[in-house]
This record gives C-alpha cells, structure tokens and sequence, in this order.
C-alpha cells in the first residue's frame, strides 16, 4: 500500500497552511504538531502493515529468500523515489530478519548483482538487456512468463542453492 501516496494531498495542504504561519506563533507551532502528526500517521500505518506481512510470511515459511537491494540508490536513480522510500523495504527486511530467527528460521539474502530479471528461470539463458518497460519475460527457448514472476522464480533457485 502507498500510505504516503494516499495522505499526500492532505499534507500539502497542511504544510501550505504552515509556511503561511509566522514564525514563533502559537499557531505555528500548532500547525507544525498537526503536520508531524500526518507524517507519524503514514509511518505508524506503514509499520503496522510490514509487521503483520512479515508475522503472515514467517508463519507459513521455514526460509525466506530475498534479494538484498540497495534501496537508497535506486531511489536516487530512478524516477520513482518516493515509492521506493514509500514502500519500507529495509524496515520489513529488519522485521523478517528478527522474526525468522526468533524461531529458528533462517532470511536467505541474494547478492544484489545476481541476474534475476535477466535469467531465464526455465534454461538458465541470460539475456544481455532488458528494459524496465518490459514487462513480460520471452527466453529463446519459447518459455513466457512475467518478469517479476521470473526473477522470483530464479531468487527461489539460488536461495536453494545457498541453502543446501
């Protein structure tokens, strides 16, 4: 879910109200708690969601393997970066880790520069490039997937491989 996202709206026009506030007033100092509270809010709704994901995920699973991403850059290189700092992934990596090893179960981090989107989950065939906009994965070998499918898939595989 994009709880910043959806709240955005409502806290640029409380943060308008705000900058139009004098500085030192007791109505700015109201307003800037309001504007904190909005922000603490979405952080209290993106916490709750991650600790109950991570709750459902290690309850079902005995390892978990995830790609160990560099979130932090891709949200200075791409053109989504409040998504990405939207999303919580390193809280929900911390909040897997602590869970899973709370019962003795094991997170399974995947190097970061492993081809998983470009890998063909069927053959093993890597592909030189692919495009963001690419959505569907096509291997020479005539399988067909989609891509986050894919890389799951080949995510899944190293795991193992790490594992035994």
């Amino acid at each position: 879910p994009r709880y910043y996202r959806q709240s955005m709206e409502q806290l640029q026009k409380e943060q308008r109200r705000l900058s139009k506030c004098r500085i030192g007033s007791k109505n700015r100092n109201k307003q800037r708690i309001r504007v904190a509270r909005l922000h603490e809010k979405v952080s209290h709704q993106r916490k709750d969601f991650l600790h109950k994901l991570s709750r459902q995920i290690t309850n079902v699973y005995d390892a978990v393997c995830i790609e160990d991403l560099n979130m932090q850059g891709m949200s200075q290189s791409l053109n989504f970066g409040k998504s990405v700092h939207d999303n919580g992934w390193g809280i929900f990596t911390s909040l897997l880790d602590y869970k899973l090893s709370e019962q003795g179960k094991k997170l399974i981090k995947i190097d970061k520069w492993y081809p998983s989107s470009k890998t063909c989950s069927c053959c093993g065939n890597v592909k030189e490039e692919i495009s963001l906009s690419e959505r569907m994965y096509q291997c020479e070998c005539g399988f067909i997937c989609d891509r986050d499918v894919n890389a799951a898939r080949n995510i899944k595989k190293q795991g193992i491989l790490v594992l035994a």
